[in-house]
This record gives C-alpha cells, structure tokens and sequence, in this order.
C-alpha cells in the first residue's frame, strides 16, 4: 500500500529535532509546506519573501546537519531567516508586527539566534569573532555564516574572509549563490577531486598529515612533501577560487535544493579542521510563480498582497521615491553630465525604469555604500555631478567617505535620503532617524527636507547650483501635493502660519497636518517650515525670540538633529521662554507600524497639541 506523504502541523513545531527522524521524501513534503506558509504569513503582514523561499532547502539541511541549540549561526542580514525561525518553534503570523516576531534574528527572541543582523556583509567578522572566543574558551561548536552573493561583494565581508586567512579560528561560511555570479570549476581531475573531499578516508588522512606535522623532522619532511604535491595538482587541475587563495577549504558549488547533497557538504565541513565554504546555488523565490520570475527586485520585500493574483492589497499613491525617480529622468533627459548611483537598493529607491533608460549613466555599484559615495566623489571632481539614491539606515555605512572624500574637498553632490524618519515594520536596524544628527557633523554639508512637491522640486534644482554636498530626505510616505504657491529664499524657513504667543518649528511632510489640524481647533500659533535644517535660518532664530512658548517638532529625527540646533542658537541669543522639543528620542526604536511607533514614544500629533494646548 502506498504511504501518504507527511504534513507536519507546521504551528506545533518546538525545535529542529524532529527532522532528523523524516526521509527524504517527506522533507520535501515539508519544503513544499514551508514554502505554502511562507506566502500565506508575508501575504498578511508584508516582509522579505523571495529570499526566504531559496533557502527553504537549504535552512532544512543545515537544522539536520547541525544542534543549534550548541553550533551558532549568524543570517547575514537576517532576512531571510524566515524558515529558521519557524523549524526553531516560532510562529510567524505576527511577523514584523508590534511586539511580535522579528523580520530578523534577535537574540531575545529565542536561544536558536545567536546573534543579530539587519545590514549587510556582517555575519564573517562577527562568526569569526565567535569563533576566536570559543578557541580561548575551549569550548566546542561550530560557528557558521550564511551569506548571499550580493552580499560577500561588500566590503566588510571581504575584510573578514581576509582575517580569515591567518586566523586558525575555524569558521564555517555557507554562500547562497542565487544568481549564477560564481561559476563552477570544470574538467574531469577537478571534479574527481571535488568528489574526494567529500570522502570520510579523505579527511582522515588529512588530519593524519596534519599530525605528522609535529612528529619531528621525519614527519614535517613527509608532510610538507605530499602538501606541496597536493597544492601543485589543484593548481594545474583545479580552478583556484578567490577563496582557495584566502585559506578556504571550498566546497560547491552544489544544488541548493537537493537536501541530501548539502547535508553531505555540511558533514565534510565539519569534518574539516580549517575553515571552509560551502557554495549552494539556489533558486530565488523557488516555488511560487511571481517571485520566480521576478528579474527586478520587486518581490524581495513585499507588502500584504493577494496569493492568487499578486497584487499589493492597497495600492498606494505616490510615494517620496518615485516622484524624486521621476525629476532624476527629467534631469538626465536634459544634462548628460549627471550620474546617479544607487547601492543596490535600484527598486527600493524607484530607479529600475531609470536603469533602462539610461544604462551608462545609472549605476548600481551593489552593497557597497562606502564605494558609492567615493565613486561619486571622483565623479563630481572630475565634472560630472553624482545623485546619490541611498537609504538613511544604510546612509551610515558611508559616514567617513562623505566626510572625507566629498565633503572635505566641498564637491557638489545631491544625496537624496529616502527612507528618512520612522519605517515602521523593520525595527531598530533600519530606522532612519539618525542622518540629521551625523550629517550635521559634517563641515559643508547642507541638509535639507521638503514638505510637499513643491519644495522637492525647489530643493532638488539648488542642489545642482554649486552649493556643495546636497542632502534631501524624504520619508517612507506617499507625497504631499502643494497646494500652496509661495517663494523660496534659499537657507530660508517658510512661515506657514501666524498667531501669537507659541510657534512651532518642524519639519517634512507634517507640518501640513500641524497647520490644518491648528486651524480646525482655532488655535492662534506660529508654524514655521524649517526646510534647511543646516543652516539654520539664523531670521527664523530672530523671529522666535518674540515667543513665550518655542516647540520644536520633529518626528524624522532625534532630538540631536534639528532640535538641538534650534535650541542651541536660540540659547545664544538669550532667549528667556519656554522651550520644548517633541522629537524622536535618542533610543533604538522597536518594530510596529509608523503610527504605532509615534504614539509609543509620545511624539504623536496628539502629543503635540496636548503641548500646545497646555
């Protein structure tokens, strides 16, 4: 009688144990099932979906071949830990909400995250500084990293595996190729000799030669002559990867999606006593239809959508990103000696048509924001003005280079900030609310944010009139059409409403629900749009010294940004009212929607007019 597949009920999973016990045949059952959930939990609450459809396979193999309840693994990112979290007893329907699941490991979310990710490229120096600890602790386990191919190319991966090369801390660093960027090595020899290493005699008698490195001359003689006749035929034979020549034992590349065949790599990983990668290939979205043949980003993070259809359940307007994608084609379509440069987040940032449109002059340099900023610096330098398309949370990464190599030199750059403020379901790695202060920071830098169309398009034409390295930021919002026509006086803030006694100062796209909201309430106040948070309108200054009460409203930022400056110049020049600042605090801010968030750290419109009103 034929036996019926196995469903396991996915929501009473406690640990990975019971998976040793499955056949392989049922583990694709399961595969099959993880996959089904996956689409069912990112339908409803959004969140990283093509990317934890390829590994679904791979995260099995791994919970089977390892105890990761004593061996760690670090998710580069951590985004595509989905499947991981849910084989380690963790319901994901209340994934990326408020006082819910993470969309990336958290090490207090559960004993199996062992560390925590949220920008790229990390997860090689932080395995190999867990490795370092566990050698002086001796203690034993395995530390591995799990890394995509768009990752490794950064930077800080790199610097890692280098360390990697005179550091006897072995790691072991799984690459998740899902992109065919890493070929495999041809030609018979070097496929008998891929196949060898996986051999148990073949280990063994490694690790032999490695012990009769320290038997005495006799021994070192014979086992520096079988290491050098052994290195010479892989040289001759084998296809050298870059990360042969960094001290690796490479492994791969293997299907990503054959679970017994990974497992067999992962064994010989152990078994290997230097550190060792281990290549899968994977396909991207494997499993359901529209993110497989998704060839632009679209469904590597999603919104609550429709299974059946694939279409987002709100459709938005505008958002901040696509009106500044649409003036980036106008201006390119007019000037031939503009650039624009995104790191990797090309679909993000609404500039995939601009790639087609313009294939030498829109580049994508991948993750890697610091080369983004000095490429852009030996753009602007040698006459062509760079657009800088670049998240505030990955913003960061590039701090020293804007300083350094932009900023010091005084050369023209527009830096378009997206994401800048709150944004909601990532959480504390991704929260753009700290630009305003380190930016500050920076001699020469100015900094800007628009409230509606109007000033984006203001500011975005200053940004090509000389004045330096240019910062315009916008949140993760659908636009603000102007409805109001005024003039601009460049570094000038904009009173948008008179009253007496208490003024507002704030900022972005709120300051229009702060201006209607005072009007329906019949409150007689002062708001002054900002607009230039550096430099500060020193006449706005002046202005407010005639206040008994100055609030400063701030929710894109912390209190470090615009607040502290306003504060500090209205300090010197003696100012004896009250000033208040409702801003977000200095603090990492958990995940929830943006509005949750607002009202959690009291820095709602509710919060602001309790202020004014008191």
């Amino acid at each position: 009688m034929k036996k019926e597949p196995l469903h396991i009920d996915l929501s009473k999973i406690e640990n990975p144990n019971f998976l040793k016990d499955i056949s392989y045949k049922n583990l694709d059952v399961l595969s099959s099932d993880i996959k089904d959930y996956l689409v069912d939990v990112t339908s409803k609450t959004g969140g990283h979906l093509s990317s934890n459809l390829g590994v679904i396979d791979a995260t099995i193999a791994l919970c089977r071949s390892f105890d990761f309840s004593k061996d760690k693994i670090i998710f580069d990112v951590g985004h595509q830990s989905y499947t991981y979290k849910l084989l380690t007893g963790r319901d994901l329907y209340t994934l990326r909400q408020k006082d819910g699941i993470s969309g990336f490991q958290k090490v207090n979310e559960s004993p199996y995250d062992h560390y925590e990710c949220g920008h790229s490229s990390t997860s090689i120096s932080a395995a190999l500084g867990m490795a370092t600890a566990r050698d002086l602790k001796n203690e034993n386990y395995e530390v591995i990293s799990f890394i995509g191919d768009s990752s490794i190319v950064n930077g800080l991966a790199f610097e890692g595996l280098n360390n990697c090369r005179d550091n006897k801390h072995k790691i072991i660093v799984v690459l998740n190729d899902n992109e065919m960027s890493i070929s495999r090595p041809v030609g018979g020899v070097s496929h008998l000799l891929r196949k060898f290493q996986f051999s148990k005699l073949y280990a063994r008698s490694k690790n032999v030669f490695v012990r009769l490195s320290s038997k005495g001359r006799v021994g070192k003689k014979i086992y520096n002559f079988f290491y050098r006749m052994k290195n010479a035929v892989k040289r001759r034979f084998l296809t050298m990867t870059i990360f042969d020549n960094l001290g690796f034992s490479v492994i791969g590349p293997i299907d990503g999606h054959d679970i017994k065949g990974m497992e067999k790599a992962f064994v010989k990983a152990k078994r290997n006593s230097k550190s060792t990668m281990v290549i899968i290939k994977t396909i991207k979205g494997k499993g359901y239809k529209f993110c497989e043949e998704d060839k632009t980003g679209k469904w590597h993070g999603v919104s609550p959508f429709n299974k059946e259809t694939g279409e987002p359940l709100n459709k938005p307007g505008i958002s901040w990103s696509e009106y500044f994608s649409d003036l980036i084609d106008k201006k390119m379509m007019n000037d031939k000696s503009v650039v624009a440069i995104t790191p990797a987040t090309g679909y993000g940032s609404e500039l995939s048509k601009l790639i087609n449109y313009y294939p030498t002059r829109v580049i994508d340099v991948g993750i890697a924001e610091e080369h983004a900023l000095t490429y852009a610096s030996g753009l602007s330098i040698s006459g062509i003005q760079p657009i800088i398309c670049i998240y505030s949370t990955f913003l960061q990464r590039g701090y020293d280079e804007l300083s350094h190599d932009i900023a010091r030199m005084h050369l023209d750059a527009t830096i378009l900030v997206d994401r800048a403020g709150l944004v909601g379901n990532d959480g504390e790695t991704h929260q753009g609310i700290y630009d305003e202060a380190f930016l500050y920071s920076i001699p020469n830098v100015v900094i800007t944010m628009p409230s509606n169309t109007l000033e984006a398009n203001y500011l975005f034409d200053q940004s090509f009139e000389g004045h330096g390295p240019f910062v315009i930021r916008f949140p993760r919002e659908e636009v603000k059409q102007n409805e109001l026509i005024y003039p601009f006086t460049y570094g000038k803030a904009i009173k948008l409403k008179e009253g007496k006694k208490t003024a507002v100062v704030s900022l972005g796209p709120i300051v229009h629900e702060i201006v209607s909201r005072s009007e329906k309430e019949n409150l007689d106040i002062t708001v002054y749009n900002s607009l230039f948070i550096k430099p500060i309108d020193l006449s706005m200054i002046e202005e407010l010294t005639s206040y008994d009460k100055v609030i400063i409203y701030d929710v894109y930022g912390t209190k470090e940004g615009l607040a502290l400056h306003v504060m500090e110049a209205l300090n010197n020049l003696g100012y004896k009212g009250e000033i208040i600042s409702i801003c977000v605090p200095d603090a990492f801010i958990k995940q929830g929607s943006i509005k949750q968030q607002r009202e959690m750290l009291h820095i709602s419109l509710d919060d602001l007019f309790m202020e004014i009103n008191k």
